[in-house]
């Protein structure tokens, strides 16, 4: 179980007064799972046609009449003080408005670090902003030029002199590790965690594996850049903002500046991808501070190098998997240890160790996470955070006992699957992942794979296939609401506070409204991306359409008993109860006798009203009580790597999948094979290079960082079980995450079945296998 689950466990027991024994909700399948229309159904997104005709809006290009812009200026040193700030020559350039530094930056308090048990706590670092001289890490904000244009505020910036005085800081990955911390985060449930012992049984197995594994740091690369549009009116805020947590962060804006909550909103209809970065940041506090000094419209849109200077990513890790087995391949201990980066400002740790504890059986385990304490921009959430990188070391280690003990990987991880959690013995709700295998196996043709690595050739290249698993804790955030709006035509408007981050949210949510409310898909509307909404939890841990879809639940069920109250005795549902009809062809029926029916239009014409108004909260996730929930992946690759050059070229990746329900084919596999997108970047391409010496990114550019193009992505096939889970709404589990996890050691799987070279470090590069 996860930290994230333990965080809304505990706050909901303290919330309903939960006492051992006690009934838990979930131990039914939803009955609209057998009788659903539109969920399950391909279903193109509502949202495509004003995207691709440019009627869509995202947050930097919200038109305001009297709007400037902002440029930010970035701290060249890794620590210290600025002894000497002159802004002169930038405050007489042409179009300049104000230069704002820490000399005139209004007193704000940093915003509350991140966590589960206060929704509203959003900030993923605790460092103070533009407060002071000081400076914490090399790309920290220490000015911001507000102008006119773009332009003249991004020239103007470059006339700023700034001199600093150093300070030693701590920027050396190997040199941190004699003060690593070991301490309680977000994510882990327990940083250290031993089960028998391990070592021993390492020294006594018959087969045993003990390697290091290494993945670099990486940047968030979203094709929208990090932007928002600020206007203040009085006391009144409003801020266009690309984020994925849209009620949180309204209520922090409010909180930094002082505002009543209501006096603040906060628009994101439409952003061009979140993966954990679209969070809270330094520049919307120093942009909300602008706009209001200079009285006027303020938009800031940050360049790509300004996203890697104060936009966190993933850790580098060092990893160290050992994994004992019997003779017959029974594993007798698994270890997971190592190291990744976690400043004391942060409160994103990489959780690498959090998949493996989910994935298989032993008789003995260790798990230890070390956070290094770094000066560097605070780290945060990047799809699949921990599991993308921890599957990387853990799946290529046990490839790698398979072939040290002549045995197919596949057979080697069926062997090892849990019945139930391995560390707590807690049950699995659903769990197919053998299935996923055998079914991915016969479709990727992997009977066809030869066992003795570069035995395959064609010509200079050299053929091989690997393949991993990966598994992706289930989420339900607590305090989900909806509202809904049933009007007297028999349309309906659902609304919340929900992000889009390209997921499909409107158009899933759209399916499961007019399932749930037996309308037509085309009488329901889905209202979101405004914290005026009724508030739902931001959009991450592939969390948003579960938690959504049980507040809609719980909404319905509400809007249910008022229409039978307004039904009243002249109507055939007469003398129903709530519990004895359901909602179907745009009316009430009976569940026993659905000739008794009557249609939302005859109920609200009779009781004279044109709509009817629910506003409903989520049930309390307390299915993670009683069992443990998993989505699984099981990861086929094959490849080709060159003789000549070492060039790597992955010709084909399927994915099968074990993620409940699914809800919607065709969006579905589109954030399947975006995530194995971004796991071939893992694999081959993508890494942060770390200046040592200075703390400073030296690839802040896609020139330098690479993330794969179209000719880089092979064909991709994705399959799943399908199979509901019996104690989530509509039977779903997230998917947004899982299709990252595995993908990175399916590759490396597959480049040493391909030369027989094991590569135990991200990414695979030219160099490592010439």
């Amino acid at each position: 179980m996860s930290n994230v689950q333990n965080f809304i466990i505990s706050s909901v027991r303290t919330a309903i007064g939960w006492v051992p024994g006690q009934w838990l909700p979930g131990g039914k399948p939803d009955p609209l799972i057998e009788r659903r229309a539109a969920i399950g159904r391909q279903a193109s997104r509502l949202d495509g046609p004003e995207k691709v005709t440019g009627g869509a809006r995202f947050a930097a290009e919200v038109a305001m009449e009297g709007l400037c812009y902002g440029a930010l200026v970035h701290a060249t040193i890794t620590r210290g003080r600025i002894t000497a700030l002159d802004t002169g020559m930038a405050e007489h350039a042409p179009g300049v408005l104000h230069v704002v530094t820490h000399r005139n930056m209004p007193r704000v308090a940093s915003p509350a670090l991140i966590a589960i048990t206060d929704p509203t706590a959003v900030g993923n670092s605790s460092l103070p902003i533009m407060q002071d001289d000081r400076v914490h890490y090399n790309g920290q904000i220490v000015a911001m030029v507000v102008a006119e244009t773009q332009e003249q505020a991004d020239h103007a910036a470059t006339l700023l002199r700034i001199d600093y005085a150093e300070t030693a800081a701590p920027t050396r990955f190997d040199a941190a590790k004699p003060d690593a911390r070991i301490i309680p985060s977000l994510i882990i449930d327990a940083n250290h965690c031993t089960v028998g012992n391990p070592e021993r049984e390492l020294a006594g197995s018959a087969h045993s594996v003990d390697a290091i594994y290494r993945t670099p740091g990486q940047n968030h690369n979203a094709i929208e850049l990090h932007g928002l549009t600020v206007a203040w009116d009085g006391d009144a805020l409003n801020v266009h903002d690309a984020t994925q947590m849209i009620a949180p962060t309204a209520a922090t804006l409010a909180k930094i500046f002082g505002l009543k909550r209501e006096k603040v909103r906060v628009l994101s209809p439409f952003v061009g991808g979140g993966f954990g970065a679209k969070g809270f940041w330094d520049h919307q506090i120093v942009a909300v501070a602008a706009a209001r000094m200079v009285g006027r419209p303020l938009r800031l849109m940050l360049s790509r190098e300004s996203v890697y200077r104060i936009i966190g990513g993933r850790s580098p890790t060092e990893q160290r998997v050992a994994i004992g087995a019997d003779a017959e391949g029974n594993f007798t201990a698994l270890v997971h240890t190592g190291y990744s980066v976690m400043p004391t400002y942060s409160a994103s740790p990489e959780a690498y160790t959090l998949g493996t504890r989910a994935l298989y059986s032993a008789k003995s385990f260790e798990f230890l996470q070390r956070h290094l304490d770094l000066a560097i921009v605070a780290n945060t959430f990047m799809r699949a955070p921990g599991e993308a990188v921890g599957t990387f070391a853990v799946e290529s280690a046990v490839d790698e006992l398979a072939h040290a003990m002549g045995m197919d990987p596949i057979e080697l991880r069926l062997r090892n699957l849990p019945d139930s959690h391995p560390i707590t013995g807690v049950a699995f709700s659903q769990h197919a992942l053998d299935q996923a295998y055998r079914d991915g196996a016969s479709r990727f043709g992997w009977d066809r794979r030869d066992p003795v690595p570069g035995t395959r050739r064609e010509g200079e290249w050299r053929i091989g296939m690997g393949c991993a698993s990966g598994s992706f804790p289930y989420v339900r955030m607590p305090g989900a609401a909806v509202r809904i709006t049933l009007h007297r035509d028999g349309t309906a408007l659902v609304a919340c506070s929900a992000q889009d981050m390209g997921m499909g949210t409107a158009t899933v949510q759209v399916q499961h409204a007019a399932d749930r409310l037996g309308l037509p898909m085309e009488a329901v509307r889905f209202a979101m991306g405004d914290s005026d909404l009724p508030a739902a939890p931001m959009a991450g841990g592939s969390a948003q359409t579960v938690s959504i879809a049980g507040s809609i639940i719980v909404a319905a069920e509400k809007l249910t008993g008022e229409l039978l109250r307004l039904a009243g005795n002249s109507s055939p549902l007469a003398g129903l109860r709530a519990g004895e009809v359901r909602l179907e062809r745009e009316g009430i029926a009976s569940t026993a006798d659905p000739s008794r029916h009557e249609s939302y239009a005859s109920i609200l014409d009779r009781a004279n009203r044109d709509e009817v108004v629910v506003t409903a909260t989520g049930t309390p996730p307390l299915e993670f009580f009683k069992h443990t929930m998993h989505s699984t992946s099981a990861v086929f690759c094959e490849l080709r790597v060159s003789d000549v050059t070492g060039e790597v070229r992955v010709d084909r990746l399927l994915g099968s999948f074990d993620c409940g329900a699914i809800l919607n084919p065709k969006t579905a596999a589109s954030q399947f094979r975006g995530g194995m997108i971004m796991g071939l970047g893992l694999a081959l391409m993508e890494e942060t290079l770390l200046d040592e010496r200075s703390g400073r990114i030296m690839n802040p550019t896609l020139a330098d960082y690479h993330v794969p193009a179209h000719l880089d992505v092979p064909e991709i096939e994705v399959m799943w079980t399908g199979i509901p889970d019996p104690r989530s709404p509509l039977g779903a589990r997230g998917i947004g995450e899982i299709g990252i996890t595995g993908v990175a050691a399916a590759v490396a799987n597959a480049v040493f079945n391909a030369t027989g070279k094991r590569v135990r470090e991200l990414p695979i590069t030219l160099d490592t296998l010439m």
